[in-house]
C-alpha cells in the first residue's frame, strides 16, 4: 500500500463538518465526555472518552497533552469512541521518569486498554506518540488492526542543542509557558500553518502546550533521543496511514520515507499548508482522513 497522496482541500472544511469554536468545543467536551484515571503500575494515567462506536486511542507528542486532540475528536466522536490520555510527566501522577524507558510507555498503553477492557482498538499516534503506537502495533497486531500516524517517525535523535537543553531542564520546576522566549520560538516554527484559523486557535495551542511541566517534557525528550524502532518496521503488517504536513519544521520527508520503505502496508497523505500540529490547525482534515481510513467500505 505504499503510496503518497496530497489532499486538495486546504483546511478541510469541505471534507468534514467544521470544527467548532474552542469555547463551544470545551463546553461540548465537558457535557459529553467522561474522564478517569488508570493506574498503570508506573503512573496514574489521566484519560477521557468521548463518543460512541469503534474505539480509537490517541497518543500525543512530546510536551503536548491529551487536549490537543479535542478539535478533531469533536468531529470524530460521532463515529468513534475516542480515547486520549496524558503521557507521564512526573507532576502529581507518581511517575519516576528517571527510570522510564520507551518500552514502559508501550506497556502503559496496554495497561490503559486493559483498564478499559478493550480487546481491540484503532490507534492514532502523533509525533513522539507515533513511536509508541508503532511499537505497540508490532507487539499485538490483532489488537491494534489499523494505525494512523501524524508527523510520525521511527528515529529522530535530538540535535546537540536540543539534547543540552533537555539535560539542563530535566530538573527545572514550572511549566513550559514559563520558559523564556518560548512564544517567540513557537511563532517562528509553528505560526504560519495557523494563518487561516482564528487567533483564538493559536492562543489555545500556546495555552494547552504551555501547561506541560518543563521537567516532564525534558525527560520525554531524553527518551525520544534514544528511540530507534526501524528494525521492527517490517514486522508491522497491518495498514498504517501517515498524515504529513508539507510545512512541518520538525519531521522531514526523509523521516517519512523511512516509514514508507520499512512498513509493508503503509500510505501517506500530505495536507497542504499544515505543519507539525494539524490537530490544532487543520482538525477538519485530520478528522476526515482518519475517518475515511478507519471506516470499512460498505
Amino acid at each position: 500500500m505504499t503510496e503518497t497522496n496530497t489532499c486538495q482541500n486546504g483546511t478541510g472544511a469541505s471534507c468534514a463538518a467544521a470544527a467548532p469554536a474552542i469555547a463551544e468545543l470545551v463546553r461540548r467536551f465537558e457535557r459529553e465526555a467522561t474522564q478517569g484515571v488508570c493506574n498503570t503500575g508506573r503512573y496514574r494515567c489521566p484519560y477521557y472518552i468521548w463518543g460512541q462506536g469503534p474505539p480509537l486511542v490517541f497518543i500525543h507528542g512530546l510536551g503536548d497533552t491529551k487536549r490537543s486532540f479535542l478539535p478533531p475528536i469533536a468531529i470524530l466522536s460521532k463515529q468513534f469512541r475516542c480515547i486520549a490520555y496524558d503521557l507521564p510527566t512526573g507532576r502529581r501522577d507518581g511517575a519516576h521518569l528517571r527510570n522510564y524507558r520507551h518500552a514502559d510507555l508501550v506497556k502503559d498503553l496496554f495497561a490503559l486498554l486493559n483498564h478499559l477492557e478493550l480487546k481491540k482498538s484503532y490507534v492514532f499516534g502523533s509525533s513522539f506518540g507515533s513511536t509508541i503506537a508503532l511499537a505497540a502495533a508490532c507487539l499485538e497486531p490483532k489488537r491494534l488492526p489499523r494505525v494512523v500516524l501524524q508527523g510520525g517517525f521511527a528515529r529522530r535523535p535530538l540535535f546537540p542543542a536540543e539534547l543540552l537543553l533537555a539535560r539542563v531542564t530535566r530538573f527545572v520546576p514550572g511549566e513550559m509557558r514559563h520558559l523564556p522566549y518560548r512564544e517567540r520560538l513557537l511563532q517562528r516554527a509553528h505560526r504560519p500553518p495557523f494563518s487561516e484559523r482564528s487567533p483564538e486557535v493559536w492562543q489555545t495551542f500556546l495555552d494547552w502546550t504551555g501547561a506541560t511541566p518543563i521537567s516532564g517534557a525534558a525527560w520525554q525528550a531524553l527518551i525520544l533521543h534514544r528511540v530507534d524502532i526501524r528494525r521492527i518496521l517490517p514486522e508491522i503488517r497491518q495498514p498504517v496511514l501517515l498524515l504529513c504536513g508539507d510545512r512541518d519544521p520538525l519531521i522531514t520527508s526523509a523521516h517519512e520515507d523511512v516509514l514508507l520503505k520499512g512498513l509493508p502496508n503503509a500510505g501517506r497523505i500530505i495536507i497542504p499548508g499544515a505543519g507539525h500540529m494539524p490537530s490544532y490547525s487543520h482538525p477538519e482534515m485530520v478528522a476526515s482522513i482518519t475517518r475515511d481510513f478507519l471506516t470499512p467500505p460498505p
